[in-house]
C-alpha cells in the first residue's frame, strides 16, 4: 500500500494563499461599486501617506539590484520616486471614476413559456498575475482586479520583491478601511521560482492566469499552468503600404508605427510595400527611418531598391520576419499584391495590431477582413492598439488569444457572465 506524499511547506503556503483568495474572491463579487470605489480612494490615501515607507522599501530593491549589477535602464524602470507614487495614486483616482462592470447586463429576453432571462457581468472570481520588472503594476493590476470585484494575487520580480509587498499593502490597507477582506490582494511571501509552479497547479481555487512580460516568462506560463491563461507572446505588428497610398500618410504612419516608442509591443517590426510605389516610395521612407537612427533589414528585392539608392541596409532572410525587435530596427519587404501582404502577415505576425496605409476604401475593407489579428487598422499607427487610447480607461494587458478577450483588456475583460432566470414555475415540457 502506498501512501500520498505530504505536500511541501512551500506547496501547502501557496495552497493557503489560493484558498485565501478565492474565499476574498467570493466576498468581493458581493461588494457594491461605493464599497470599492472607496478602498481604492483609501489606497491613494495610503500611497501619500506610506511615501517614506514605500521610498525605503523601494531603496532596499534598487541597492540589490546594484549589487547585482542590474542596467541603469532596468533601474530606472524599478525606481519608486514622489513622481512615480503621485502617477499611481492619480491612477487609482481613474480607476474610481471608471464605470463598474459588475452587474451590467449583456442581454434580456423573455421566453414562450414567460420565463425571463438576462445575461450578467460577474467578477472572473480568483486571478494569479505574474509580472516583471516594474513594481507599478502591482498597484495597476490590483486596482483593475478590484474594481471589478476579483481578488488578485500578485508575483512581481524577484528584483522587486521589497517594493510590490509594500505597495500590496498600500491595497490590502484600503480594503480593510472599506470593511472588505485585506486576502483579497496578496502577494506570495517568497520570491522562489517554484512559488509559481505551485500555484500553477491551483485550478480549483485560481480562475485565470495573466502572465505580463517576456516571451520566455509567458511560454513558460503557458506550459505549466493547469489553469486558463490569457497571453500574448510577442508584437510583430505590421505597416502595409498599399499601391495606392499617400506618400505624405504612409511615411507619418510608419514613423510613427516603428520610432514614436520602441520598446512596445504595438510598435511596428515589418513594412509591406506593394511593388508598384517601392521603387520611389521606399527610399524616401528609408531615409526618413535612417535619418532617425533606425536599420532597416531587407528581403532581396527590397535589398535591390535600397541598393540602387545607395542607401545602407542588412540582408534579410525569411527567419528575420518573426523578429520581435524592441528597438530602432524594422524589416523590410516588397509584396506583390494586398493578399500577398496579408499571406505575410498570417505566416509571420503574431496576431497582435497590423495597419494598411491605402486611399481605396474597399482595400482597407479587404485587409481588414483578411488579416487575423486582434487589432487591424486602416490608415493609423499601430501604436493606437491601447487600453487608454481605445477608451478603456486602462487596461490589465492585451491578449492575442481568440477566447474570452482579445485586444487590449480593460475592466470589461476581467469579467465573465452568467445567466439568470426569473420564472414562476416554468418546467420543461
Amino acid at each position: 500500500m502506498t501512501t500520498k506524499a505530504s505536500p511541501s511547506p512551500l506547496a501547502q503556503q501557496m495552497l493557503t494563499l489560493a484558498k485565501e483568495a478565492r474565499t476574498a474572491g467570493r466576498a468581493l463579487s458581493l461588494a457594491s461599486r461605493e464599497q470599492k470605489d472607496a478602498a481604492l480612494s483609501y489606497a491613494a490615501e495610503e500611497l501619500t501617506a506610506r511615501k517614506d515607507q514605500l521610498e525605503k522599501a523601494n531603496a532596499e530593491d534598487l541597492a540589490r539590484g546594484k549589487a547585482n549589477g542590474m542596467p541603469a535602464p532596468m533601474l530606472d524602470r524599478l525606481k519608486l520616486d514622489g513622481k512615480v507614487l503621485a502617477r499611481l495614486a492619480e491612477g487609482l483616482k481613474q480607476v474610481v471614476s471608471l464605470s463598474d462592470p459588475v452587474g451590467q447586463e449583456i442581454l434580456r429576453s423573455v421566453r414562450p413559456n414567460g420565463l425571463v432571462l438576462r445575461q450578467v457581468r460577474v467578477p472572473i472570481g480568483a486571478i494569479l498575475i505574474i509580472f516583471e520588472s516594474r513594481p507599478n503594476v502591482t498597484i495597476e493590476a490590483g486596482s483593475l482586479c478590484l474594481k471589478s470585484g476579483n481578488a488578485c494575487i500578485l508575483r512581481g520580480g524577484s528584483e522587486a520583491a521589497s517594493s510590490n509587498a509594500a505597495l500590496a499593502d498600500v491595497l490590502r490597507a484600503g480594503l480593510v478601511k472599506a470593511g472588505l477582506p485585506a486576502g483579497a490582494v496578496s502577494v506570495p511571501p517568497t520570491t522562489e521560482r517554484a512559488a509559481i509552479d505551485e500555484l500553477l497547479k491551483l485550478d480549483q481555487y485560481l480562475d485565470l492566469v495573466i502572465p505580463r512580460g517576456g516571451e520566455s516568462l509567458i511560454r513558460a506560463v503557458a506550459e505549466k499552468s493547469r489553469i486558463p491563461t490569457i497571453k500574448h507572446y510577442k508584437g510583430v505588428c505590421h505597416v502595409y503600404v498599399h499601391r495606392d497610398a499617400d506618400p505624405v500618410l504612409a511615411r507619418t504612419l510608419t514613423l510613427n508605427s516603428k520610432l514614436q516608442r520602441v520598446s512596445v509591443c504595438n510598435a511596428a517590426e515589418t513594412l509591406l510595400i506593394h511593388k508598384e510605389i517601392a521603387p520611389t516610395l521606399l527610399p524616401d521612407l528609408a531615409r526618413e527611418l535612417q535619418a532617425q537612427g533606425c536599420e532597416l533589414r531587407a528581403e532581396p528585392q527590397a535589398a535591390a531598391i535600397l541598393k540602387a539608392a545607395k542607401l545602407p541596409f542588412k540582408p534579410a532572410d525569411d527567419s528575420a520576419f518573426f523578429d520581435e525587435y524592441l528597438d530602432k530596427i524594422i524589416s523590410v519587404k516588397v509584396v506583390d499584391s494586398l493578399e500577398a501582404a496579408t499571406e505575410h502577415i498570417e505566416t509571420y505576425g503574431s496576431r497582435h495590431t497590423d495597419t494598411i496605409v491605402t486611399r481605396d476604401p474597399e482595400a482597407g475593407v479587404r485587409f481588414q477582413r483578411l488579416v487575423d489579428s486582434a487589432s487591424v487598422f486602416v490608415n493609423a499607427s499601430t501604436r493606437l492598439a491601447d487600453g487608454f487610447e481605445y477608451g478603456l480607461g486602462a487596461e490589465i494587458g492585451i491578449s492575442t488569444d481568440k477566447l474570452h478577450a482579445r485586444g487590449p483588456m480593460g475592466l470589461e475583460s476581467l469579467t465573465t457572465y452568467k445567466w439568470l432566470g426569473q420564472g414562476n414555475g416554468q418546467v420543461r415540457a
